[in-house]
């Protein structure tokens, strides 16, 4: 009789000869880089420092792409919109000390926003651990302590033999759901001693699927197909495990009406009868919310931006899927069913009864009526033409990736993203200089697509250095840069809070179209009448381009105060 622990895994005869011939001089970091290419990777981001240069050397000496940024947390934004794409683990390479704090911010929207960054950093040497002040370069008393409450796990290395281990479980970490940013710390002397370990083979690290329990997804079912008003909020998790189609199959079958998060775009049809869009932040929306007698929540711990700044307060009961166990029922009382939000509607497919309500879609239709009639009271006509004309002149599958500002916080609720997993934004951690330097990500992520970034010129100064990527990597990105002449969402929130008084909001910039041009990439001055026939020429050029709109765009009406 054979048992489970019986069973051992036979070296190949190639194996067994790559085993008892290496190649000479092969390090550590030959290590890192078989490791990567066994578990699939083909691009890395990152740059290189003095305690990395080994793992770089390795890396050159592959058939890994690499791609270098100019900024470390431009390079972590990268590699966070290659892994929103794709969907796969990326590797994000880092030395050690200022390198790697450089792309904190970066890893915090990483984990925001569940994308599978692969964060491999270097270390001083190991005669330079345990906290001791030795005085190396880069030296922090514990470096992974400034990363271990951002990041999902923590994976350290401390001897070659430990590298294909710890990185396959890292890279198991970073793609079992909730997917998220993972750390990996390696000495330097690690990456650049020779070492007689073989070459790597037969990596696996599969992630962990993550179903919802049966009990749960019953009593789920039985609430929902007996409801008379439900509603579903769909979050990023449904976008993130490609479940808008089941989502799409579920509604219609309970004739329930469905809202999208912002960080949920795409995942429902925009114009579809029973879609509510993505209006959040919008009293109509919260009101009809509250009246449902079951909301069933996919994908989202109904956190600040998806409450209505925590306004919302549901009347009925609520249903949560969430793979991020620390977010059910975190802000409201729910039956929480901890599951990847893919299998769980799956789950519900197979268990709920068919549903009617013909009055589903003139419900949805009056809240949409009424939200548009709030705005057509504020005079915003300059904002919702731009959005127009960006929505006009963007092909419909190209992914738009919004920086923190003013027009990004409209597209939030009024941009119609065509598909699933084509708008992204910072909205996860908030952060400042997110949209170009992950449209180049995301251009090396889906090769022949035109990307779209759109920043403030606040933003913008955040992510110059990255014009010199996109023209050395020739990649197809249209900036839209929009210049206020300052941080007009900051501009704004002062105004109202302190009288009218602002402090800081206001910048000196740079004359963007001719900075853009002495990097050899082309740029056009546009104005709002000329802004949809200007972007379209910029998207359907090959390469790099900028468009520079001058233009101070307004918020509407906050409905939370």
């Amino acid at each position: 009789m054979t048992h489970d622990h019986d069973l051992v895994l036979r070296p190949t005869d190639a194996q067994r000869a790559a085993a008892l011939a290496p190649p000479p001089g092969r390090t550590g970091g030959d290590l890192v880089v078989e490791t990567l290419r066994g578990l699939g990777a083909t691009t890395v981001f990152g740059l290189p420092g003095q305690h990395a240069l080994g793992l770089f050397d390795a890396v050159g000496r592959s058939d890994l792409r690499l791609v270098t940024l100019r900024v470390e947390n431009n390079a972590g934004f990268a590699a966070d919109a290659y892994g929103r794409m794709t969907g796969e683990a990326v590797p994000l390479l880092l030395s050690t000390g200022p390198g790697a704090l450089t792309a904190l911010p970066a890893l915090a929207e990483a984990a925001a926003a569940s994308s599978p960054v692969l964060a491999i950093s270097s270390q001083v040497p190991t005669t330079g651990l345990g906290g001791g002040r030795h005085g190396h370069l880069h030296e922090l008393r514990d470096q992974a302590a400034s990363f271990r409450d951002v990041v999902k796990s923590v994976h350290l290395a401390r001897t070659p033999s430990q590298i294909p281990s710890v990185i396959a479980e890292a890279w198991e970490s970073a793609l079992t759901a909730p997917h998220g940013p993972v750390w990996v710390e390696i000495p330097e002397d690690v990456l650049r001693t020779e070492t007689f370990v073989p070459q790597v083979t037969g990596m696996d690290a599969t992630p962990h699927d993550l179903p919802p329990r049966p009990e749960l997804t019953a009593l789920a079912a039985h609430w929902l197909e007996n409801a008379e008003r439900p509603v579903i909020i769909a979050g990023g998790g449904v976008v993130r495990a490609d479940a808008a189609g089941k989502l799409k199959q579920l509604a219609e079958r309970l004739c329930a009406p469905v809202v999208t998060t912002f960080g949920g775009k795409g995942a429902f049809p925009w114009t579809h009868p029973l879609s509510l869009q993505s209006w959040l932040e919008d009293r109509h929306t919260t009101d009809f919310l509250e009246d449902a007698d079951v909301l069933l929540v996919v994908g989202s711990g109904l956190g600040e931006l998806s409450s209505n700044y925590h306004t919302f307060r549901p009347g009925g009961r609520v249903v949560q899927i969430e793979a991020d166990l620390g977010k059910l029922e975190s802000n409201h009382t729910a039956l929480g069913i901890h599951a990847d939000a893919r299998l769980a509607l799956q789950a519900l497919l197979e268990t709920v009864a068919e549903r009617r309500d013909p009055t589903a879609p003139d419900r949805v239709r009056a809240v949409l009526s009424a939200v548009a009639d709030r705005l057509a009271s504020q005079d915003l006509a300059l904002e919702q033409d731009l959005l127009h004309s960006i929505r006009s002149a963007l092909p419909p599958r190209s992914p738009s990736f919004w920086d923190m500002t003013i027009l990004a916080y409209w597209a939030w609720s009024a941009f119609d993203p065509k598909h699933p997993n084509t708008m992204h934004s910072a909205q996860g951690a908030g952060g400042l200089g997110y949209a170009f330097p992950a449209a180049l990500g995301a251009c090396l992520a889906e090769p022949g697509t035109p990307v779209l970034a759109v920043s403030g010129d606040g933003g913008a100064m955040y992510s110059i250095a990255e014009l010199a990527t996109a023209r050395q990597h020739d990649l197809d990105v249209t900036w839209l840069i929009v210049d206020d002449g300052g941080y007009g969402i900051l501009r704004e929130y002062m105004t109202d809070a302190f009288d009218g008084r602002t402090t800081g909001t206001e910048l000196t910039r740079p004359d963007f179209t001719a900075l853009a041009e002495s990097f050899g990439i082309p740029a056009t001055p546009t104005s709002p009448d000329a802004l949809r026939a200007d972007l379209a020429k910029a998207l359907a050029t090959p390469g790099p381009s900028v468009v520079v709109l001058p233009a101070k765009p307004r918020m509407f009406a906050p409905t939370h105060l």
